[in-house]
């Protein structure tokens, strides 16, 4: 592999396959590495892990390890050390690593008990590369389906005319796409799901909300009101939360009738 820069330390390009997208209760399936030394050396590995969970049908249909094909792999935390000295020396790159691989991998070596940090190492995303110098806004839009410049942008209305247009086009572009509105919503809806300021910050699990994000992400909102209720607090003082989220730690820090 040729890299059109010189290295003064090896640099590991990663991918994983995972259970699906939550730092918190989904596992690593597939890691694949190609680490590239400063002489030029190339290393490849690819191993599977046995996530110790089923493997959903829908992470199944993205990346088709089912299973069976994990069922005799060891758990990662069999690997986890090998794989940290491995690294170790390392900057790392992928696509997406900064928002999806690297996070879960953290989650992992943490639940193995194996440091692994990332603070004194580069992190080369070729996705935010390409997102900055291929904006992929209404005007590119514009300029890839309708073939013309976008002459109205950022005016409300030439917006929604663009917009219309857009849509239209892809429809054509795209037949496996769905053709009505239902279908369009569930499209989208797969790719990103609306979530109102409440689903961003808890989920629901057995009656109970538990935090999605932040210090005490995966904690119940119950506990945390009950061992930090000066996170709690803060949240309150913060000014810029929802109002529902706000109701919601409120009656918590009170507490049940």
């Amino acid at each position: 592999m040729i890299l059109p820069f010189e290295l003064d330390r090896p640099l590991a390009f990663m991918d994983l396959e995972t259970t699906g997208l939550s730092t918190v209760s989904d596992r690593i399936i597939e890691l694949a590495l190609i680490r590239v030394s400063p002489q030029g050396d190339v290393l490849e590995r690819v191993r599977r892990f046995n996530p110790g969970m089923p493997i959903p049908p829908e992470a199944t249909a993205v990346h088709g390890i089912t299973d069976e094909d994990v069922a005799d792999e060891p758990p990662f935390s069999a690997r986890a050390k090998a794989l940290a000295e491995l690294l170790d020396p390392c900057d790392l790159a992928g696509f997406n690593i900064r928002r999806f691989d690297l996070p879960l991998l953290l989650a992992e070596f943490k639940r193995s008990g194996v440091p692994f940090a990332v603070q004194d190492r580069r992190l080369i995303d070729a996705q935010l590369i390409f997102h900055r110098e291929e904006p992929r806004d209404l005007s590119a839009a514009a300029r890839f389906y309708l073939d013309r410049e976008h002459q109205e942008a950022h005016t409300a209305l030439g917006d929604i005319r663009t917009t219309a247009a857009v849509l239209s086009a892809q429809l054509q572009k795209y037949p496996h796409v769905p053709q009505d509105l239902g279908g369009l919503h569930g499209y989208c809806d797969e790719v990103s799901p609306f979530q109102t300021e409440m689903d961003r910050w808890f989920q629901r699990r057995d009656g109970e909300l538990i935090f999605r994000r932040g210090k005490h992400r995966g904690d119940p909102l119950a506990k945390v009101a009950a061992t930090s209720p000066d996170y709690l607090q803060w949240m309150l003082g913060a000014g810029d939360m929802d109002e529902e989220v706000l109701r919601a730690v409120r009656d918590a820090l009170e507490g049940p009738f």
